[in-house]
């Protein structure tokens, strides 16, 4: 689903007039794609930084020239203040797929005494730029030692395609290093068959 979303052009560059836009409350973006000329724009702060909590966000903007959609791929943030400095889109159209990295979200406990790892944070999927999914969620409920979850074994959501290598480890569920050490140094000191054991009363 597309975030409308009122951009205006930007005629002045560099660093100054970037921090000027964002004092003035607003975030410098740039939009390519499709073999068109870069189009430099300013979008809300608060407005967009909203929108981009979610991953893959799809702006439906309002530009001087006409509508255009776009997809957000990147996001410049300052590493202190965490403050977003700039944006990437590239242009997307109505029935168009495309590629994007989707969340993944684990649901559901393993089997007692087990742990599920996630070893993929997300899974690469081929969609439509208008029906990008916000996660997939894999299940774990009940999963036992050593289950291993791929790509190949995900339940996406309809009309999304596997671009992900089908073999990449998604989750996998084990029992802690810390509770395997603790059975063997257990296993250690009991006393063998036949040994004396000190009588210390």
């Amino acid at each position: 689903m597309a975030e409308k979303i009122a951009a205006e052009a930007r005629t002045s560059f560099g660093k100054g007039a970037a921090r000027k836009l964002r004092t003035a409350g607003r975030i410098p973006a740039v939009i390519y794609g499709h073999g068109t000329d870069p189009v430099h724009i300013s979008l809300p702060a608060h407005e967009t930084g909203l929108i981009i909590r979610r991953a893959n966000a799809v702006f439906d903007l309002d530009l001087p020239t006409g509508p255009l959609m776009a997809l957000v791929k990147d996001v410049q943030r300052d590493p202190v203040r965490q403050i977003i400095e700039h944006l990437d889109l590239i242009i997307v159209r109505t029935g168009e797929q495309v590629e994007v990295d989707v969340p993944v979200v684990l649901e559901g406990e393993s089997a007692s005494g087990t742990i599920a790892t996630l070893d993929s944070q997300t899974v690469l999927l081929k969609v439509l730029a208008t029906a990008i999914p916000q996660h997939v969620v894999v299940s774990v409920e009940g999963a036992e030692e050593g289950t291993q979850i791929t790509a190949a074994d995900l339940k996406l959501p309809e009309g999304a395609e596997l671009a992900s290598d089908p073999e990449l480890l998604i989750v996998g569920v084990s029992v802690p290093a810390a509770e395997g050490l603790e059975d063997a140094t257990a296993g250690e000191d009991a006393p063998a068959e036949g040994d004396v054991v000190p009588d210390e009363s």
